[in-house]
């Protein structure tokens, strides 16, 4: 990959503030990694031998940023399969050591991926849950579907944390649903999420004349698990449904469409 095509440090943080945000993959070579396991916030870590192996797991709406420790060869080579596989990658330009950490810029310790499980068959909150965990809390975290008896063993043999079964800090109580105690639990304030909250617990309790949008939520959400049989490609794909709804909570809500005819006729120049 072509260097003038990198991002800038600055440049980064501005993309990182766009929605949806890019996925930031630290692909620093083990030694280097380990010299100095601190990663730029948000970024998931990968090895750059296994990038055709680890690719599969992107999300393909999503732009794709590499880093390494200069920004030289190993990011550029990560970055032009990716471009070859048909991601938006590209790379940092001069890497975390020259570029992000010269200039100023946050880092902090890496962490294994938080574990996470509920019941199986998941459609509203069990698939908004993991979005938020992934978006705002754990971009690394990993999701366990499971029958519902068996959830809480799971927990315990596997240092899960369980959510949306009863009697557990990320459940329902009284109206509000799952997906209202992780913005609760984890202090997010921010209006439009607060409006997604809104709409997933209207779709969820079986109110959705409560929320304007929740009706489609709901037949998205109940289409999907018709057409998926397969929880993990359930959540999938429930990613990018709520990445999208997002993105409308912030700011497409006054967006209006209706059909003009002579509108259309004369900005064709009819």
């Amino acid at each position: 990959m072509a260097t003038d095509l990198a991002l800038t440090s600055s440049q980064l943080v501005a993309l990182q503030a766009q929605w949806p945000p890019p996925t930031v993959v630290d692909v620093r070579r083990a030694p280097a990694f380990e010299r100095d396991p601190r990663i730029i916030p948000g970024a998931i870590r990968r090895l750059p031998e296994q990038v055709t192996r680890w690719s599969l797991e992107l999300e393909p709406w999503r732009p794709v940023v590499v880093y390494c420790v200069h920004g030289h060869e190993v990011s550029q080579d990560a970055a032009s399969t990716l471009s070859a596989a048909g991601f938006d990658a590209t790379t940092l330009v001069d890497g975390i050591e020259e570029g992000w950490k010269a200039e100023g810029h946050a880092v902090v310790p890496f962490a294994p991926p938080t574990h996470w499980v509920t019941r199986a068959r998941p459609k509203i909150d069990r698939i908004a849950c993991p979005w938020l965990i992934r978006r705002f809390i754990d971009p690394e975290a990993v999701f366990h579907y499971v029958a519902p008896a068996d959830v809480r063993s799971f927990a315990q043999a596997h240092g899960a944390i369980a959510y949306d079964v009863p009697d557990v800090d990320y459940t329902h109580v009284g109206e509000r649903c799952s997906f209202d105690a992780f913005i609760a639990r984890h202090e997010l304030c921010d209006p439009a999420l607060a409006t997604l909250a809104a709409i997933v617990r209207a779709a969820d309790t079986g109110v959705p004349e409560q929320a304007p949008a929740a009706g489609g939520l709901l037949a998205i959400s109940l289409g999907l698990s018709a057409m998926l049989a397969d929880d993990h490609v359930m959540l999938r794909w429930g990613l990018l449904t709520y990445d999208a709804l997002y993105a409308w909570c912030r700011g497409s809500q006054g967006e209006q469409h209706g059909w003009h005819p002579e509108t259309l006729r004369a900005a064709a120049g009819h």
